[in-house]
């Protein structure tokens, strides 16, 4: 029989949702475990929390085959099943399937969770040399696309002078609908401003590059120094990657924080209809355009490109690239490059001939 505590579990997340997951689990005849969440992950061991302490617990290997069969893992913020041996080592023996997570493609084409059974992703953007508006708007689309909400979290709004400025860029090329916040990271104002979705049972993971506030802000939120901080570079902002792992903390509010390493790069996990959706603004202007497959690049007639900057434009169809690459198999890839191969000596030789 699973030892349940509704009360206690819901300290660190816990949703009606997922609890029904696990009393059908239940009915299933599954042994003696208790339900437990997945806050940090070293490698083969996982720091679990049942609402009331932590505890270190390896994976039964069976489970891990099974995940592995699906081209899946696990990762922080997954809801588990843990069962103790008689040594007292805690063993996990099944995960409850995730309401959403957020995850990337890794260069290979295999696919890698960054996030569980989240309901907000704080998109994190320095408002110093950290700020680029194209790479925040990728991070909005991929984000949508696994069926989080988002909120943009411009830091260090204390230490630039044009603050209202680049808030006021990124609100004309981003969705009416989007909160952006320009913060301090390290005042308490900041838990002010995200107090919204800083509601006992939320969660929330704290997303974007290295050096853009991501640590500090999670400190400010906890209110206690639970994550090292560091400075970056006067050059070129980057921080120097002072988290190196993911991990999970609570907040007075009763919120779950996510802390995360900066990202370098981020490929989507969607297909090209899922990310295409993301882009509201040219979703509802596209059926406005004289041609129903236009491009929205120069056909005439188009509805789109007289609204949405090119910039935007040009983001999208990058993102939509990136995920058709994703989908491909290795020998579409091969077969890909070869076709790209044969146009290049093509394109050589007629200059040659020219030439001559």
């Amino acid at each position: 029989m699973i030892d349940f505590q509704f009360e206690t579990l819901s300290r660190i997340g816990l949703t009606p949702l997922i609890a029904n997951q696990f009393a059908a689990i239940e009915d299933s005849g599954e042994s003696a475990a208790r339900p437990m969440r997945i806050v940090e992950t070293q490698r083969d061991w996982f720091t679990l929390h049942d609402g009331l302490e932590e505890r270190l617990a390896r994976t039964l290997p069976r489970v891990l085959h099974a995940l592995q069969a699906q081209g899946d893992t696990l990762t922080i913020g997954d809801w588990v099943l843990v069962e103790t041996d008689a040594h007292q080592d805690h063993w996990i023996t099944r995960r409850a399937p995730p309401v959403t997570q957020i995850a990337r493609r890794a260069n290979d084409g295999r696919r890698q969770p960054l996030a569980s059974n989240v309901d907000t992703a704080l998109l994190v953007m320095g408002l110093d040399a950290d700020f680029n508006a194209r790479r925040i708007e990728r991070y909005i689309a991929l984000v949508r696309a696994c069926g989080v909400a988002c909120v943009v979290v411009l830091t260090k709004a204390d230490a630039v002078g044009d603050a209202h400025g680049k808030v006021a860029l990124l609100r004309e090329r981003m969705p009416d609908d989007l909160p952006i916040l320009a913060v301090n990271g390290t005042s308490a104002d900041a838990r002010l401003a995200l107090a919204p979705w800083l509601g006992a049972g939320q969660t929330l993971v704290l997303l974007g590059s290295s050096g853009a506030g991501k640590s500090t802000l999670t400190n400010t939120l906890t209110m206690e120094a639970a994550q090292d901080t560091g400075a970056v570079r006067r050059g070129d902002g980057r921080g120097r990657h002072t988290t190196t792992a993911r991990s999970m903390h609570l907040c007075p509010e009763g919120a779950c924080i996510i802390d995360t390493p900066g990202l370098r790069t981020w490929r989507p996990d969607a297909d090209a209809q899922a990310l295409a959706s993301t882009f509201d603004d040219v979703q509802r202007l596209a059926p406005a355009c004289r041609f129903r497959d236009c491009t929205h690049r120069g056909e005439p007639g188009c509805a789109v490109r007289d609204h949405v900057s090119g910039d935007r434009l040009l983001n999208m169809r990058k993102l939509m690239r990136d995920a058709q690459r994703s989908e491909q198999t290795p020998l579409e890839r091969i077969a890909q490059r070869r076709k790209w191969k044969a146009l290049g000596k093509a394109g050589n030789q007629r200059a040659k001939e020219k030439r001559r």
